[in-house]
């Protein structure tokens, strides 16, 4: 069959993939001989990649079908720029949880199925960073767990972008994030959910997800070498006090870091079942404080540039349910700035009111 290049924007679903397409990897991100499908599409837009090599049919109406693979306007089913954030991103959660429930039938994973979900969110949070302040808002305790898997990646990818590495990186930070619990599929579902006391057998099961994710996105030749590590990884600590081998701060790479900075500041953030969740700005102190030496300081910076980098004039809510305008960010106490009290005028130092905190940053005026 004959092979030739069409523009990804008029790409049509069904058509087959002429050869291996690579976007800065060692391995293909699509295979040749794949068959476009709506999360091929959504692979292609997120890569940037235009040109695309497409077998050309064999048929008598040869040349029409090249004119009509070239020239036509295909609608491809991407999100609108009309469309609220909430809504692309609760549309993943409830397509990740199908894809979850797969996992936990059996089901290999479908690596091009899993950026399809997880790349569209991508540009949005890069782009509007307090859509960070957002994620724990928009999850709840009865399905916490698919919620918290798109939110580490997507928090995983904003951190790798803070730290200057390039695109590649960035979106497959994003896919390793997500996919750093799929493990958990493999845990029986009463003892995920167990809302009392696990038992000895029941907590060293669940310790061991990281295992378990690591073997069900091993073989995946998309997936660079690095990401898998860091899935295996990601509640390793560098102090040692973390699992499943208990390595200390050499043997731990920094995406490994990434993905657990991210997974503890979401996990923190977030309603459980066992646990109400905190602010944001109080969750970054606990990290800096409490969680001294077990994270590596850069990427820990980076999340405090993220989330308490906030311009002058941002509207925050305290934790004593005043209303505030950020007048003065100190840098040596950036989840602390200054604010000036809405409604009563007064100016209050929180470095120094140690008894408040921002409780979250208002988004919608």
């Amino acid at each position: 069959m004959e092979t030739i290049y069409v523009n990804s924007n008029n790409l049509r679903v069904g058509k087959v993939i002429a050869d291996d397409i690579f976007a800065n990897t060692k391995y293909p991100i699509i295979h040749k001989n794949t068959i476009t499908s709506k999360e091929v599409l959504h692979v292609l837009q997120a890569f940037n990649i235009f040109k695309v090599p497409v077998l050309l049919e064999e048929s008598e109406n040869q040349l029409e079908q090249k004119d009509e693979l070239i020239n036509s306007e295909i609608k491809i089913e991407v999100p609108q720029p009309f469309m609220s954030f909430e809504k692309i991103y609760l549309d993943a959660v409830e397509e990740f949880k199908k894809v979850f429930f797969d996992w936990e039938s059996g089901s290999k994973v479908d690596i091009t199925k899993v950026r399809g979900i997880i790349l569209p969110l991508i540009d949005k949070v890069l782009e509007e960073r307090s859509i960070l302040f957002k994620l724990n808002s928009l999850s709840n305790t009865k399905d916490y767990l698919y919620h918290h898997c798109l939110a580490t990646g997507l928090i995983s990818a904003i951190v790798t972008q803070k730290l200057g590495y390039e695109r590649g990186f960035i979106l497959q930070m994003a896919v390793a994030g997500t996919l750093a619990d799929c493990g958990m599929a493999k845990i029986p579902h009463h003892i995920r959910e167990k809302k009392g006391t696990l038992t000895e057998q029941e907590f060293l099961l669940i310790r061991q997800h990281p295992i378990f994710s690591f073997r069900m996105v091993e073989s995946l030749p998309a997936m660079k070498e690095e990401m898998k590590l860091a899935i295996y990884q990601h509640h390793e600590r560098l102090d040692g006090s973390g699992y499943v081998e208990g390595v200390k701060l050499g043997k731990i790479s920094i995406f490994s870091q990434i993905i657990a900075v991210a997974d503890t500041f979401h996990a923190m953030t977030s309603e459980r079942v066992y646990r109400s969740k905190e602010s944001p700005f109080k969750v970054i102190e606990m990290i800096k404080e409490s969680e001294f030496g077990k994270f590596d300081i850069k990427v820990v910076q980076a999340l405090v540039d993220l989330v308490a980098g906030l311009p002058i004039g941002t509207i925050i809510e305290l934790s004593n349910q005043e209303i505030g305008e950020v007048m003065f960010i100190n840098s040596f106490a950036p989840t602390r700035p200054l604010v000036k009290l809405v409604n009563k005028g007064d100016i209050i130092d929180l470095s120094k009111q140690r008894n408040i905190y921002i409780s979250q940053v208002i988004t919608d005026k």
